[in-house]
């Protein structure tokens, strides 16, 4: 939390050693523009390069960069195009995390793992490597009905990875998070049957 004369927000700077990029949330406001220029400056003696901002109206003044949406659909599996699941355990989670932050790294608003995340990925029980043949195909993680991450290692197995996911939940309507520029992920998840129920956060770019 960053508490100033002017309005009061959260610094999320988690991401600046791994993309450069820092968040600012901003809570409760009594001048923007000010509170926006203390919140840059921490940001930028914290070493971020690009700063982006949510939470306020007068934010829609700067350069969009982002939306997130949630998505919901029913978790229809096509039984043909079933593959392995393999949990993830002690002994492969720093391999999961590895292939998670680099799929990941492009993508807007998506969370880079550090080791301090391996414990709790395992806790989870629901972080898994998708196989076929002993080929890996891609990773997945879901939180019940909530798809909290979805990657492919195989180029166009983004599907069948999916599908494979939503065997363990067959059946129960799914949520998962987007960003509006993550385009190639929501012709993925429109063409499975989801739709777009709700906008979570938008941001925009400060810096």
């Amino acid at each position: 939390m960053f508490d100033t004369a002017y309005g009061i927000a959260s610094l999320v700077l988690k991401e600046i050693p791994y993309k450069g990029i820092a968040y600012i949330i901003l809570r409760e406001v009594w001048d923007t523009e000010k509170l926006l220029a203390e919140c840059v400056s921490f940001c930028r003696m914290a070493g971020a390069d690009i700063i982006c901002a949510a939470g306020h109206d007068s934010l829609e003044a700067y350069p969009h960069y982002t939306t997130v949406y949630e998505m919901r659909g029913e978790a229809v599996v096509e039984k043909p195009d079933l593959k392995s699941l393999f949990p993830v355990t002690d002994a492969t989670v720093t391999r999961w995390r590895h292939i998670y932050n680099e799929k990941m790294r492009p993508i807007d608003n998506a969370a880079t793992m550090t080791a301090f995340d391996e414990n709790r990925i395992v806790q989870s029980g629901g972080a898994y490597f998708v196989h076929e043949n002993g080929e890996l195909l891609g990773i997945g993680w879901l939180d019940d009905t909530q798809l909290l991450a979805v990657a492919s290692v195989k180029p166009g197995a983004g599907r069948t990875v999916m599908n494979t996911l939503m065997s363990l939940v067959e059946g129960a309507q799914m949520t998962l998070e987007v960003a509006s520029t993550n385009e190639r992920a929501i012709r993925l998840y429109e063409k499975l049957g989801f739709i777009k129920t709700k906008e979570v956060s938008r941001w925009y770019r400060i810096v």
